[in-house]
């Protein structure tokens, strides 16, 4: 079965609006026709797509499956798309994906020297992503903390860092000089299991009106220090490894040198597991 990206688009304008008439005006197109194309989409699919009133339009099961899967899908063509458009011009691009706290300005300039012609992009992921747009081509090499789903990826180890825990400063244990686990024994943690949010921010503000508490790498507490909250080393947690990451389908120039020099500039400048800074000249 063919997938219609110009029917899937319709699928999605729908399903965000959750509206005809509105989705037909945002896609600048009469809601008889975008009614017929949807109808022709499901027909294609093979299962209906919403169940619709006359007050309202809702997603069924495979709707919603169908919506949860429309970004990536989208993404991978658009992508690659570019791609595509950037070779008939001649041109090299390198996207680097980072994980909060992370920094790659070193290895980026290290690769740029001998690589000047190759443009290069960051790319931040998102921590509930983690792999995700190295897969689907957002990004070409990924800065990752583990845990993450390595299959299919070529990885360097380059370095560890230790955990801090997040508490907002009205906390009755921000005085203390170092925790242990134990210590957090019955507080709510922010974590993905216990409840998602959509940012660092959104957990830092949680965390600062009392809703809970976080660990952290230390690289992630100083980039976001602030006076409403404290970081406190949590003298027992495991550390958390750092690698570099890329498809292993990513054979051709400029991906391996990338990976080769920025794993060469980061061993003669690690970073310190303790702070999550690598040390002055």
């Amino acid at each position: 079965m063919d997938l219609d990206l110009r029917k899937l688009r319709y699928f999605v304008a729908v399903a965000e609006h959750r509206h005809f008439g509105r989705a037909a005006q945002a896609l600048f197109i009469a809601q008889p026709v975008l009614s017929r194309q949807i109808r022709a989409f499901e027909q294609e699919l093979g299962c209906p797509l919403f169940t619709r009133s006359t007050r309202s339009v809702e997603l069924t099961p495979a709707g919603k499956q169908l919506y949860d899967e429309a970004p990536r899908i989208t993404t991978v063509v658009e992508t690659a798309l570019r791609r595509v458009h950037e070779a008939q011009r001649g041109e090299q691009r390198l996207v680097v994906g980072f994980s909060p706290g992370l920094h790659v300005s070193d290895a980026i300039r290290a690769f740029t020297a001998s690589h000047p012609k190759v443009e290069i992009d960051v790319f931040p992921l998102r921590w509930w992503e983690r792999d995700a747009p190295l897969r689907d081509g957002r990004a070409h090499v990924g800065f990752l903390r583990r845990p993450f789903d390595d299959s299919g990826l070529r990885t360097v180890p380059i370095g560890h860092e230790t955990k801090v825990a997040c508490l907002p400063a009205t906390h009755p244990l921000a005085g203390c000089r170092t925790l242990t686990l134990a210590d957090l024994d019955g507080e709510p943690i922010l974590d993905g299991r216990t409840r998602r949010t959509s940012s660092l921010e959104e957990k830092f503000e949680l965390i600062a009106s009392g809703q809970g508490v976080a660990l952290v790498p230390v690289s992630v507490a100083d980039s976001y220090s602030r006076p409403d909250l404290v970081y406190l080393t949590v003298t027992d947690a495991p550390p958390v490894e750092t690698c570099l990451a890329a498809p292993e389908s990513s054979c051709a120039a400029p991906v391996p040198d990338f990976l080769d020099i920025a794993t060469a500039t980061l061993r003669r400048h690690p970073v310190d597991s303790e702070t999550g800074r690598r040390p002055g000249p």
